[in-house]
């Protein structure tokens, strides 16, 4: 017997799970699902995007239902396109196939598109639904949204502290804080990131290979802020520069021969402007600078990567934070204390000047992993006080 859904929103919730299955494979297009069904609500096909380049998730559904998909509903994530790109117009595809309605879950908000699927399927007598579990199609699209519609790829923030809030303690001992279950999952995440973020001091400080261990979907470029070009050539960074991009993230002041010097290893060396950081102190001030994060960001847009991982230290997450370019936390907290005024804090800069009157974090997911605590989810951004 055929799988029937209870309701509209049942099978919407099934190209919602669909869809997640292309994470990491398909960027920087949106993971898209499609489920085709009868009056009934019986199932008839249902397809995803799988790869970047590959057919899309209304192609795959209805390639799967063959001659059944004729007077059928399809439901999707996402607006069909109708522009030629790697793959022809889904739109095209669709009216042939000779359904009755299509039933879309959000708009497709590329400029390319942004309603004009949706109007030529109406166009060629298809009723069109839009909106059905928009708030939840929307945080599954969120990173492709963040980047067709700002020029920026969606800004994660990852890092492991204990009870009392440090990630590291005075003396910069951070081995271990999170347990090994915790850690396997902050692989998992490097492994669906276009690149990983550090700043200099974390470099020097941990010497990290900013790899997924297991290799994910993904092989993240590993991009360090660096000012000066001080970053060692002894660095395990730079040492597996054939294994994964490296990018070395300089200012105007950056003396050329330091620059050369990583060039010649096979490191990409970025100029970007200058902007100030904010002292430990928390005031803010021009003795510190580091390379513009704006800047950074457009680059990065330009290069079409999607999701950007930064994993620290204190200092550059809070550039970040201040500057309201964090778009998601992934947060690990063990049960430990490390204590000490001069213990590292994950998020310094100048912050907030009062208590935020609501959370910030919208809906987050909240696991046990072993002891430890994942809280993860997107951020509200509200205007700040």
């Amino acid at each position: 017997m055929a799988q029937q859904f209870v309701d509209s929103a049942a099978v919407m919730h099934r190209a919602v799970e669909l869809a997640a299955c292309g994470l990491g494979f398909v960027e920087p297009n949106p993971q898209v699902g499609a489920v085709i069904v009868d009056d009934c609500l019986n199932l008839i096909a249902e397809g995803f995007h799988e790869r970047f380049g590959g057919p899309h998730a209304e192609v795959n559904a209805l390639r799967q239902a063959g001659d059944r998909a004729a007077g059928g509903t399809l439901f999707v994530t996402l607006e069909p396109c109708r522009h030629d790109g790697k793959t022809p117009p889904c739109t095209t595809t669709l009216i042939k196939a000779g359904l009755r309605k299509v039933v879309v879950g959000m708009k497709d908000p590329a400029p390319h598109n942004d309603g004009a699927g949706i109007e030529e399927l109406r166009t060629a007598g298809i009723d069109v639904e839009l909106g059905l579990l928009n708030a939840v199609v929307a945080r599954l699209t969120a990173t492709f949204v963040k980047r067709v519609t700002t020029g920026h790829p969606y800004v994660h923030a990852k890092w492991a502290m204990t009870l009392d809030g440090k990630i590291a303690s005075r003396t910069g001992d951070s081995r271990w804080i999170s347990n090994e279950a915790s850690r396997k999952i902050g692989h998992t995440l490097r492994g669906r990131m276009d690149a990983i973020l550090i700043g200099q001091g974390t470099a020097t400080a941990d010497d990290p290979l900013l790899t997924a261990r297991p290799p994910g979907p993904r092989t993240a470029a590993r991009i360090v802020l660096d000012s000066r070009a001080t970053l060692p050539l002894t660095s395990k960074l730079v040492l597996t520069v054939d294994d994964a991009p490296l990018l070395v993230v300089v200012s105007e002041a950056a003396p050329a021969t330091d620059v050369e010097r990583l060039r010649s290893v096979g490191a990409e060396v970025l100029t970007l402007p200058s902007e100030c950081v904010a002292e430990a102190s928390g005031e803010a001030s021009c003795r510190q600078q580091q390379p513009d994060l704006t800047s950074l960001l457009d680059e990065l847009g330009r290069r079409e990567m999607t999701n950007v991982l930064v994993e620290g230290g204190g200092r550059l997450l809070g550039s970040f934070f201040d500057q309201d370019l964090i778009d998601e936390c992934h947060v690990f907290v063990a049960p430990k204390l490390l204590g000490g005024w001069q213990a590292i804090s994950p998020i310094a800069g100048l912050g907030l000047q009062n208590v935020p009157q609501l959370p910030q974090m919208i809906e987050p997911d909240i696991e046990i992993i072993g002891g430890d605590v994942y809280i993860h989810g997107p951020l509200c951004k509200e205007p700040r006080q």
